[in-house]
């Protein structure tokens, strides 16, 4: 078992809660890096998640390096293929596509990428990758043709994160989905953090403080934000903040 998988097992033993910073390469300039660590440095960020589901512009092994330069945070990589595989990183998200039925996002592309991963000498996190409805088609679900999971329906939700766990996944990861209209619900965090034995990532429409909070509350053992704060990256501070918060108002209510 890696140090990242064993910080996040210990946030899952504790009933604790991180925040994690989600860079897509497409959209964020190298030479942006080194301001974003700073930033994230200030703000006592746990992990900077490194990736995007296109990757278009081929920068992402320089926007690691320039960040790196800055900060002793740790990257990890969140893929959106098998293509997206750097040793510059320090873990990668082994994502398995469990709330589709798509082969290929479940386990063809992960014949494809494990010779790569294998030399990789990354820490691998063997992930359930769940796509919950958040009122508008994410790029995940365009791509892979899978139905997320409808928002209201906890018990599905659940149901296939007990899945993931008994086949072995290190964490379950529930995603909105990049600019999300409607977040993960508390409801549904609660539903499936209650029931699990493995860390909980929760994403997608994420966008304000309060939100972050909400979700700790709930049960998400690391919360990550991207879009919001490619529009506003000062929101880092006060969502690690709430993360921390959450954590404390755990404490008093236990």
């Amino acid at each position: 078992m890696g140090k990242i998988l064993t910080q996040l097992r210990a946030l899952k033993a504790q009933n604790k809660s991180g925040f994690a910073v989600l860079a897509d390469p497409d959209k964020i300039a190298p030479a942006d890096m080194q301001y974003l660590a700073r930033l994230c440095n200030d703000a006592k960020v746990n992990y900077l998640f490194m990736g995007g589901s296109l990757l278009m512009a081929h920068q992402m092994e320089l926007c690691i390096q320039r960040f790196k330069t800055e900060s002793d945070i740790p990257v990890v990589l969140f893929p959106g293929s098998p293509a997206q595989v750097t040793p510059y990183a320090d873990a990668l998200l082994y994502l398995s596509l469990i709330s589709g039925r798509n082969a290929d996002m479940l386990i063809g592309q992960h014949v494809i990428s494990a010779p790569q991963v294998k030399a990789s000498g990354l820490e691998v996190i063997s992930t359930g990758y769940m796509v919950i409805d958040g009122g508008v088609q994410t790029t995940v679900s365009y791509i892979s043709n899978a139905q997320p999971i409808p928002s209201d329906k906890p018990e599905i939700a659940l149901c296939t994160a007990w899945a993931g766990e008994l086949q072995g996944k290190h964490v379950i990861y529930m995603d909105a989905g990049s600019g999300a209209r409607r977040p993960v619900s508390p409801e549904m965090i609660s539903k499936v953090s209650s029931h699990l034995e493995i860390p909980l990532f929760v994403g997608g429409g994420i966008l304000t403080p309060e939100k972050v909070y909400e979700n700790c509350k709930a049960g998400a053992n690391i919360v990550v934000v991207g879009n919001a704060i490619e529009r506003d990256p000062l929101l880092i501070r006060d969502m690690a903040q709430a993360s921390r918060e959450a954590i404390a108002g755990k404490v008093v209510n236990d």
